[in-house]
């Protein structure tokens, strides 16, 4: 009787790659360690990665640690508080535009007096919340500065910004010397250059208010800037104390309604104002001038806002509250005051 199984069965089978011969076996490393079943056996896509003990190989995707993003709370805004800021810009308005119309030819001086005393407030606000080093020096060199300029635009022969420049580069330069004498202040120097050019450039931008005034259509150019930029600032304020909404940035208190509703209602009231002055004015004219001294006003104020929120983010101690919160409508004023200037050389 034959076997009910083929003789051939328990032998292996032989390899499909044909037989390599006693050379391809020499040159085959000798494997170590102990055999390993092909069911033992993993598919790896890549090459091994070295662990440390105590290290799984890889983690599973629940395991992956994801950084969870920091929610930041909005600032609180606070409606007296905004409602006091709006009161002080629309006096500081009225002052200048009523200043304004107090000017006159060989009558500078009543005008020139009112923009020093804001140049004063400008010093004090702007010192005290940027704290620069060798705040006394830069202090008293921004307001001897600002004497110089009052002085300059009045008596100067001809009605120009030339002097006014040199005067701010000039006092630019004594600040930075002047933080320079003391070592302690000298490690500060560059990181405060920002801060006192714009102290020292701004009370020299009020100087231009003076030098308009000299200018045939000044004066009028004067009122429509001014009004345009204290509405704009006055309203933008009273917005917020109502509706600040949406809000520009968590730890600004400032909303996107009142920065627009500022811009639209001080244009409104220049283009109102230009149907009821002379030529050159018309009511087209005043707009685009009017707006473009509300935009910069109201702009230059959330700049200021958007600094606080900055110099408290990194830590620095919050400064004097008077200060900080005048430092917004005046550094409004002071940038409106140059944007008129342009605007009056250009249009009128």
């Amino acid at each position: 009787m034959f076997p009910s199984t083929s003789p051939d069965a328990g032998r292996e089978s032989w390899p499909a790659e044909p037989h390599a011969g006693p050379a391809a076996a020499a040159t085959r490393a000798p494997r170590t360690g102990p055999a390993t079943t092909d069911g033992d056996r993993r598919e790896r896509g890549g090459p091994r990665r070295a662990r440390r003990s105590g290290e799984p190989a890889r983690k599973s995707e629940d395991e992956v640690d994801e950084p969870e993003e920091e929610v930041v709370p909005p600032v609180e805004v606070h409606r007296q508080l905004a409602l006091t800021i709006a009161g002080f810009a629309a006096l500081l308005g009225v002052g200048l535009v009523l200043g304004a119309q107090t000017s006159g030819p060989g009558h500078r001086l009543p005008f020139a007096f009112i923009i020093f005393g804001v140049q004063l407030l400008f010093v004090l606000a702007w010192t005290m919340a940027m704290r620069p080093p060798a705040l006394l020096v830069v202090a008293g060199i921004s307001v001897a500065v600002a004497a110089l300029a009052d002085v300059a635009a009045v008596q100067s022969d001809i009605a120009g910004l030339a002097p006014l420049g040199y005067l701010a580069v000039g006092g630019f330069v004594a600040a930075v010397l002047g933080q320079l004498v003391r070592r302690v202040d000298r490690v500060r120097v560059t990181d405060s250059l920002g801060a006192t050019l714009l102290i020292v450039v701004g009370v020299v931008a009020f100087g231009t208010l003076i030098v308009l005034s000299r200018i045939p259509a000044g004066t009028q150019a004067i009122t429509v800037c001014l009004t345009a930029s204290g509405v704009a600032l006055t309203v933008a304020r009273l917005t917020d104390a109502v509706l600040p909404w949406p809000r520009l940035a968590p730890q600004v208190p400032r909303g996107a309604a009142g920065v627009v509703a500022g811009a639209m209602v001080g244009t409104l009231t220049s283009a109102l104002l230009g149907s009821y002055l002379v030529a050159p004015f018309t009511p087209t004219r005043a707009a685009v001038i009017g707006l473009v001294a509300a935009v910069t006003a109201v702009l230059a104020d959330l700049a200021v806002g958007y600094a606080e929120a900055g110099r408290l983010m990194a830590g620095e101690p919050p400064t004097m509250w008077v200060a900080r919160h005048m430092q917004g409508p005046l550094g409004g004023f002071a940038l409106a005051a140059p944007a008129a200037y342009a605007m009056c050389m250009l249009l009128l």
